[in-house]
């Protein structure tokens, strides 16, 4: 008969005979296990953060941006259909819609396109994909009144429509022009301050003299928040009135925009 070996002897003890010796039982519940389960979970939470990070990150810069373009588009469709419409009674075009959009600004140095311009420049107002004109803390003083003045404006440079992100592409020299129903109003660009804290309301000043300018006349003013990505200071650029070109039916754009 062959030899039974040790194996054979603890299986046959188990099943027929008395128990053998119990065999050692590892350290569930040693600081080692204790240790890796804590540092597993921590990961497991820093991946779960992440994601949630980046989902706030697409939903801030890129599905602001497509909703907020959509509202601006609607916007902007319901101004140029008034516009085509030529409401004009006996007595003239009558008083300015400033809830509808006074008008649309383009800067070829920011890329193609138009922007819509508002009154006000709440968030409830930028938000909405378009640029606001100050009615708080220092009063914009509009084009179209033909009064001396600043015509001060402000948009997001990140997210909600973005409109003035590209605004350190502006350089002096560069054309800005805003766009009304009757009138064409053509700035140059004169002076651009990249930092300046976001308290200093004297950049709105119908007399810009942080721009270098000391006497009155007719300035706009655009105004944003930089660095890029946060709220820190604000980017401005200041530009003087030209030349004004009216309207054609065509609406031809001026040679600036062609």
């Amino acid at each position: 008969m062959a030899a039974t070996t040790d194996t054979e002897h603890q299986e046959h003890a188990g099943e027929d005979g008395p128990p053998g010796p119990a065999a050692p039982r590892t350290g569930r519940g040693g600081p080692g296990r204790i240790v890796a389960r804590a540092v597993s979970v921590f990961g497991e939470l820093l991946i779960t953060a992440g994601l949630v990070m980046g989902l706030f990150v697409v939903y801030s810069l890129w599905w602001t941006n497509v909703v907020a373009d959509r509202a601006a588009d609607q916007q902007a469709d319901k101004v140029r259909d008034n516009w085509a419409q030529d409401r004009v009674g006996p007595e003239g075009p009558g008083a300015l819609d400033t809830k509808a959009g006074i008008g649309f600004l383009h800067v070829p140095a920011m890329g193609e396109g138009d922007v819509l311009v508002e009154k006000g420049t709440s968030m409830k107002i930028l938000n909405d994909g378009v640029a606001g004109y100050y009615t708080d803390p220092v009063k914009a003083t509009l084009p179209t009144s033909g009064k001396e003045g600043n015509f001060s404006l402000a948009a997001h440079r990140d997210g909600h429509g973005a409109k003035f992100h590209n605004i350190d592409k502006i350089e002096k020299g560069d054309p800005i022009v805003f766009e009304t129903k009757d009138t064409w109003y053509v700035y140059k660009t004169y002076a651009v301050l990249p930092e300046t804290s976001k308290f200093n309301v004297d950049v709105l000043g119908g007399i810009p003299e942080e721009s270098g300018k000391k006497k009155a006349g007719h300035y706009i003013t655009l105004t944003t928040c930089t660095p890029v990505y946060t709220s820190r200071y604000r980017y401005v650029v200041w530009g003087e009135l030209v030349r004004t070109e009216k309207v054609d039916g065509d609406r031809t754009p001026p040679e600036e925009l062609r």
